[in-house]
């Protein structure tokens, strides 16, 4: 049986065949709804099956984006995705999904192997070591976009929360409630610094002093997931143990959780709790943990589309940071000592 082809649906669609190839490509902008209807109807009818490899090659592009995940385990990153896949997916491209499992060899495998399959663009939540592969790229003028991460010296699209404005957020409702004793724990920071754990370090301490409270070394935690229970029995042990805990992000919130439940450490009458990252599981435990939380699914869909504006437009945007604002997301875990 013979293949389809673009010229039999523009045939019997009445239309010429830029007309169905503008329709494929989701092109409307001069094309009636009646035309779009008719289009449709007989690629139904003719079950039409666009060549993807043929149009791709004619255009010079793959229809096809790659996004690589520092870590795939944060609620962030698989909100991100959710949204990211969604508006590429709507604009007729396909994602591939990597997780480099905070691993710059890893990443930089992805890197190579996504540009070999001739990806249009990439989406990183970088790890931060790969500075010649992201130059490279960039030196190509290669579609990048870097999301929830900073990397020092190299200049791209970036999207990303206010981390500061989050903490200090968190701090000042802290303080509203009477705290001072405030512990911030945090996954390690690393050799380059992943940026979200240490913009909120910075903000940590720009907040403890701006309300003129004291800050104690002691209380500024790092540790491996696995370590975290560790740091908790440490702090609780201190002769002034801290009143209330800042978990940077929702990894070190289950583990305070999972504490917590384990040791009979009751919230927030023994310890108040505030977590950044809208971790789903803090809306379920009792109490509701109080979170500070970053709009993860705009994030992603922004994200997407400045990729697709820098594919499309052939001109070289301008390389931009932009922060999202975050939020307090009220909950019950915390205290006021006062009471």
């Amino acid at each position: 049986m013979r293949k389809l082809t673009i010229d039999d649906v523009a045939q019997r669609a009445g239309v010429s065949k830029s007309t169905v190839s503008q329709f494929l490509n989701k092109r409307y902008k001069y094309m009636s709804e009646a035309t779009k209807q008719r289009i449709g109807q007989v690629i139904e009818e003719l079950n039409y099956q666009p060549n993807g490899l043929a149009k791709g090659l004619k255009q010079n592009r793959s229809y096809m984006v790659g996004v690589i995940v520092a870590n795939i385990d944060y609620s962030l990153s698989i909100q991100c995705i959710r949204a990211i896949e969604k508006e590429l997916q709507d604009s007729g491209i396909q994602v591939i999904i990597c997780n480099a499992d905070e691993n710059p060899e890893k990443e930089s495998k992805y890197i190579e192997m996504l540009v070999a399959r001739q990806v249009d663009g990439l989406i990183v939540f970088p790890t931060g070591t790969n500075t010649s592969a992201y130059s490279r790229l960039i030196d190509n003028n290669y579609p990048l976009v870097f999301l929830d991460r900073l990397v020092e010296g190299i200049v791209t699209q970036s999207l990303l929360l206010d981390n500061e404005m989050a903490v200090k957020i968190a701090i000042q409702e802290l303080v509203q409630h009477h705290h001072e004793r405030i512990a911030l724990l945090s996954l390690p920071i690393g050799v380059n610094g992943i940026t979200p754990r240490k913009e909120r370090l910075g903000g940590y301490k720009r907040a403890m002093e701006e309300y003129q409270l004291p800050i104690k070394e002691q209380y500024i935690c790092s540790a491996p997931r696995d370590g975290i229970a560790t740091v908790l029995r440490g702090l609780l042990d201190l002769p002034d143990p801290p009143t209330a805990l800042l978990a940077s992000n929702d990894i070190v919130l289950a583990e305070i959780l999972k504490f917590a439940n384990m040791n009979s450490l009751r919230i927030p009458e023994d310890m108040s709790v505030i977590g950044i990252d809208d971790a789903e599981f803090a809306q379920i435990y009792n109490p509701v943990i109080t979170t500070i939380t970053q709009p993860a699914y705009e994030m992603g869909m922004q994200a997407a589309k400045t990729l697709l504006s820098s594919i499309e437009e052939s001109a070289n945007a301008v390389p931009i940071t932009y922060r999202f604002p975050p939020t307090l997301r009220q909950g019950k875990s915390v205290k006021d000592i006062l009471e």
